[in-house]
């Protein structure tokens, strides 16, 4: 599963490792030139530079929402029957950022989560389970909330902002209250006032690790083990992200119980990481072209062909198509044999090359 694969990268990849972030680590038995990554690097800083404008501005929100909720004393029924109107916007504000904000990471996750010395910040962010559901994938960080309250590892950053968000939080974590936001009549699905200190909580660790990121990517330095380390492990991950699309809203409607990726689709997300994945392999076709010029070329016209096949499956969905879980399951079959094909392809053009893949 690429939640384990993650988090064991992340294990080897920690605080004190300096070995990817030195080229002259992992390239010493490479027996081309090393290949040139300054793209993928440069598409890392412009992701990294989003994601902390995401961060921030939702930080800012969150403060001024919390100052309304301690202002009624954190009692939400109370919040809405006084501040109804600055809150309703104010929350739908917060909302439609996290949405805009959602593809800033899902681009660059490729390369995080594929990255030895980076994929820790996969796990804070985006694909970290709660201690509660898995300890051995759990977040390595605690949420510490304004009333002194310390949730343990809760989870991933994505997850607790969305679920906060849209009243999707798994049992144990502060509770969103239902309201009706748009004045209806109906409270719908992600019609809710969010726990003000929670959601603040997660919006400033949000930020924090955001800019963490940012810093660890200026700080890093691409090499070509790094490289074919992120493809290998990253592009054969479709079975789980179609098995998490097949429990989301996007597939089963109102019968979802699935707690993230609601407001989203899963396929946005698996394009998102694909188009990455497409930036590192651009970067090392070159040098893939040095080495075996028809097999660089067939393996970059199946990395295209696996990403117009979900950017297809996408538009489909966009225009009000419904997979059956049923269907879910046969797409997401095909997706993983063609990722699983291609990582084997570079798998074996690494080791042609001399260089080493970290798993």
């Amino acid at each position: 599963m690429a939640t384990v694969l993650v988090a064991s990268l992340a294990a080897c990849g920690g605080d004190d490792d300096s070995s990817a972030a030195d080229p002259g680590t992992t390239e010493a038995t490479a027996t081309t030139p090393t290949a040139k990554l300054a793209g993928v690097k440069d598409y890392l800083g412009e992701h990294t530079s989003l994601l902390t404008g995401f961060t921030s501005e939702l930080e800012a929100d969150a403060e001024r929402y919390a100052a309304l909720a301690e202002a009624a004393g954190y009692d939400n029924e109370r919040l809405w029957s006084e501040s109804a109107d600055q809150v309703g916007p104010l929350v739908e504000k917060l909302k439609a950022t996290w949405i805009v904000g959602n593809p800033y990471y899902e681009r660059m996750e490729g390369i995080v989560a594929g990255t030895p010395s980076l994929a820790r910040y996969d796990v804070i962010l985006d694909a970290g389970s709660s201690a509660a559901e898995d300890p051995e994938s759990a977040v390595p960080f605690d949420l510490e909330l304004g009333d002194g309250t310390v949730l343990k590892q809760p989870g991933n950053l994505y997850n607790l902002t969305e679920g906060a968000l849209w009243g999707t939080v798994p049992d144990g974590l502060p509770e969103s209250t239902p309201a009706d936001l748009d004045g209806d009549g109906q409270e719908e699905f992600g019609e809710v006032l969010p726990d003000a200190r929670f959601l603040l909580a997660s919006a400033e660790a949000f930020d924090r690790y955001a800019n963490e990121l940012a810093d660890a990517g200026d700080a890093w330095q691409p090499s070509g083990s790094d490289a074919f380390t992120a493809l290998v492990v990253m592009v054969p991950t479709m079975s789980e992200y179609f098995g998490q699309w097949k429990e989301s809203r996007f597939v089963l409607g109102d019968r979802s119980s699935a707690e993230s990726f609601n407001v989203v689709s899963r396929l946005s997300d698996i394009n998102d990481i694909l188009t990455g994945l497409s930036v590192i392999y651009g970067d090392l076709r070159p040098t893939l072209a040095d080495a075996d010029p028809a097999q660089s070329r067939q393996t970059g016209r199946e990395l295209n062909d696996l990403q117009a096949f979900v950017e297809d499956l996408y538009a489909r969905e966009q225009k009000g198509n419904r997979f059956t879980p049923e269907q879910a399951d046969v797409l997401g079959t095909e997706a993983q044999e063609r990722a699983t094909a291609i990582a084997g392809q570079v798998s074996q053009a690494a080791a042609a090359l001399g260089v080493t893949i970290e798993q």
